[in-house]
């Protein structure tokens, strides 16, 4: 993770870019080095200043978020994009999970969350709030076409302990508070959750357990 985390907002909200841009001047290994009112410009912004990390809403006019991640990702792999929207109005946030957005967070939370947001995602991991978790799962299944029956050598191939785990990483909790529940070591926890994405031959959590429900493990 570099030093200093460059941030590009994409808000179609000057107020929300404003009050972005304020609460991440407090961090000081935050540095907000552009802004985007559009996803067009949100490409042509990333090209220019090729941030650490993408704030991107969903919402807006001339290219929407979901249409933007998905065209920035392509063209530049390596891109992080983290979703920000509402979730009751926002249903597009699947489609742009899908497209490889690496967060999901509701634009009700704190500042110092989305700082913490910012940083887990430029350290190469996936954050999804753990409260909406089980909703954004849900919904995938329901968006996910019928797929073949599961694959019996795949499940076979998870011990018991980590088809415990994938379940609860289904529901939301983290690392700390499988750990909690479980009475396991936080480090232990995460080596399950290792071989968990593995053996799903997943890149991130999202993507396990995305594919553990199409494939009728959780």
């Amino acid at each position: 993770m570099p030093e200093t985390i460059r941030v590009l907002l994409v808000d179609d909200q000057k107020l929300i870019r404003e009050g972005l841009q304020t609460l991440m001047e407090l961090q000081p290994d935050i540095d907000v080095v552009g802004e985007a009112e559009n996803g067009l410009e949100a490409l042509a912004k990333y090209e220019e200043l090729t941030p650490n990390v993408i704030l991107m809403d969903i919402r807006m006019p001339e290219m929407d978020g979901v249409t933007a991640t998905r065209e920035i990702i392509t063209r530049w792999p390596g891109a992080l994009v983290i979703i920000l929207t509402t979730f009751d109005d926002d249903q597009y946030v699947f489609e742009g999970l899908r497209a490889g957005a690496q967060g999901y967070m509701l634009k009700d939370v704190s500042g110092s969350e989305i700082a913490a947001a910012i940083r887990t995602v430029a350290a190469g991991g996936t954050l999804i709030e753990p409260s909406v978790a089980r909703k954004v799962v849900a919904e995938f299944a329901r968006l996910t076409p019928a797929v073949p029956p599961p694959d019996d050598e795949l499940i076979d191939e998870l011990s018991e302990r980590e088809a415990e785990i994938l379940g609860l990483m289904a529901n939301g909790l983290t690392n700390k508070e499988i750990a909690q529940q479980l009475f396991l070591a936080e480090g232990t926890v995460k080596n399950y959750v290792s071989n968990v994405l593995r053996k799903l031959d997943a890149r991130d959590r999202t993507q396990a357990i995305l594919k553990a429900q199409e494939l009728g493990i959780v």
